[in-house]
């Protein structure tokens, strides 16, 4: 499949290929962008999320193989990659399969393992229909759902302004396919893949639930910022300058 995708900055400069995480989607890397002048900056919706198309299979090789095929059709031979949460995972993942395309990769708290009973619990979650009367409410519910610390809530406005979407019910539901983040979940719970042997810098957020073992390596650079998991949200300055001096 090839992938809707957000571009933003010099078309000819080198490319940055980003990948956001389970339930997000593509355009959340536009403020990103404007800290990486004269660099292809590419935003990608995953399958199931956002504007990509919707349809199965949700694993990590269709992943993978979507991304190969997506860079393929862009004429990005090969790309810094970078990827917050389960976009991590599948930075790491094409790293392993296609290493030749992957100059350096920048993994923004990465999943690469969550404890099965963990993944269940954030799978079973989302059998649940998660809906909202109002922008606000959505707005809301990211504030007070402990997962974000310090983000500013204009920064929550425009995400539901970007990702938010009205059913048939007159509900608001965040455009993602419930049954492909399931599939995302459960595929967090398998061991982790091999971390890159590129250049390569991990972000973690000092507050965040997600366990990472980041090897000791001369090649693995780690960044820790104090928000949590969210850290292009609750830490953008700090996320932002670590990786713009990394790529440069």
């Amino acid at each position: 499949m090839i992938l809707r995708t957000y571009e933003w900055d010099d078309a000819e400069g080198p490319a940055v290929m980003c990948l956001h995480g389970v339930t997000g989607h593509g355009a959340r890397y536009r403020a990103l962008a404007g800290r990486l002048p004269g660099r292809r900056v590419v935003g990608v919706d995953l399958r199931g999320h956002g504007h990509s198309g919707w349809e199965p299979p949700w694993g990590v090789e269709t992943h993978v193989a979507d991304l190969l095929a997506t860079a393929d059709a862009l004429g990005i031979e090969r790309a810094a990659w970078v990827g917050h949460s389960f976009g991590g995972l599948l930075v790491t993942e094409f790293a392993a399969r296609s290493p030749e395309r992957v100059e350096c990769a920048v993994l923004l708290d990465p999943a690469l393992h969550i404890d099965a009973a963990v993944a269940a619990e954030q799978a079973e979650g989302l059998r649940q229909d998660v809906s909202f009367a109002t922008s606000d409410e959505a707005i809301e519910a990211r504030l007070t759902g402990g997962t974000v610390f310090t983000t500013p809530r204009g920064v929550l406005e425009e995400e539901a302004e970007a990702h938010l979407e009205q059913g048939d019910d007159g509900r608001l539901r965040w455009r993602y396919a419930p049954v492909a983040a399931i599939v995302a979940w459960s595929e967090m719970a398998r061991p982790a893949p091999p971390f890159p042997s590129c250049r390569t810098l991990v972000v973690l957020g000092e507050r965040s639930w997600i366990p990472v073992e980041v090897p000791a390596a001369a090649h693995v650079e780690t960044v820790t910022v104090p928000g949590g998991h969210s850290v292009l949200w609750d830490d953008f300055e700090a996320t932002a300058d670590a990786i713009a001096r990394f790529l440069n």
